[in-house]
């Protein structure tokens, strides 16, 4: 076995769907069939069990992870521990996070951690920050700036960056809903809200309208808090966004804040990995220039 073979069956692990671990890892389903072979045979021991609607882990295949898991660890604190023993760190960092971090937040990061680090690889990729978790436990990230969700995976590790505030954000456009936002009392539940189809920003609308005991009115649930401020700039209705995507958004010139009836919660914006990884000296190095 090989440490590729490893990653590849860890990545099947979290996923339990071949085609995704194939796709997403870069090879074929054949050669990701064959590896698993290779591997069962060496361990000799069947490690999945599939059929034609799930896979899932035998014991053994249990097991095996945990070997898998350590495995890698000791492989990783062994490259860097010759890499620190060069004076130099080196090797390569695979960071998440959406779009707006990637202007308010990261750079700052970023060029502290390039002066300290210059021969560290730097692998950016950007997105809907309700998937960071997801991106660090399926291993495609090895940091992820993230909403602090509730409640917090016990096998993650959180380091905050700041509080991030929220707000409630309508059209500046004259539209219908830019007329009913602008009513002295306005109807909560007729008003058309744009809202998060998952993750921290949907947890939050959710307890917004509970409090405001409201069976509020939905117009979409969409992915991603940028494309929602487009939505929002284009008149399709309200929203409840954090002001620092606002601040740096294209269409900000086309979005209003409104007074919310009630205080929204803060995020809590930091940078998360698994636990196990907190060893690691590049992920460490990282987690210090916060």
């Amino acid at each position: 076995m090989d440490i590729r073979t490893l990653k590849l069956y860890l990545h099947l692990c979290d996923s339990l769907h071949f085609a995704k671990t194939a796709e997403q890892m870069h090879v074929s389903p054949s050669t990701l069939s064959r590896a698993l072979q290779r591997l069962e045979e060496e361990v000799d021991a069947q490690l999945l069990e599939r059929d034609n609607r799930r896979v899932t882990l035998t014991y053994a295949g249990r097991e095996f992870k945990v070997f898998a898991e350590q495995t890698l660890h000791q492989w990783n604190g062994l490259r860097h521990s010759i890499a620190l023993k060069q004076e130099v760190l080196r090797g390569k960092l695979n960071l998440y996070c959406s779009v707006t971090a990637a202007y308010s937040h990261l750079p700052q990061l970023l060029d502290r951690f390039r002066q300290e680090h210059p021969f560290v690889e730097i692998a950016l990729t950007t997105g809907d920050a309700a998937n960071a978790l997801v991106e660090v436990q399926q291993h495609r990230a090895d940091i992820a700036i993230a909403a602090l969700p509730e409640p917090f995976p016990n096998n993650l590790h959180f380091a905050k960056i700041e509080d991030v505030p929220l707000s409630l954000i309508a059209p500046t456009i004259r539209c219908a809903v830019q007329q009913q936002v602008s009513q002295t009392s306005i109807d909560w539940a007729s008003v058309p809200f744009i809202i998060p189809d998952h993750g921290p920003g949907r947890h939050r609308a959710d307890n917004w309208f509970k409090q405001l005991g409201i069976t509020p009115n939905i117009y979409a649930q969409v992915s991603g808090q940028e494309a929602i401020a487009s939505m929002v700039a284009l008149g399709c209705g309200v929203s409840i966004s954090p002001e620092v995507v606002i601040h740096n958004s294209p269409v900000r010139d086309r979005i209003q804040l409104l007074p919310s009836p009630m205080t929204i919660a803060p995020f809590e914006l930091g940078c998360c990995c698994k636990l196990k990884r907190l060893a690691d000296p590049i992920v460490n190095a990282f987690l210090e220039v916060i």
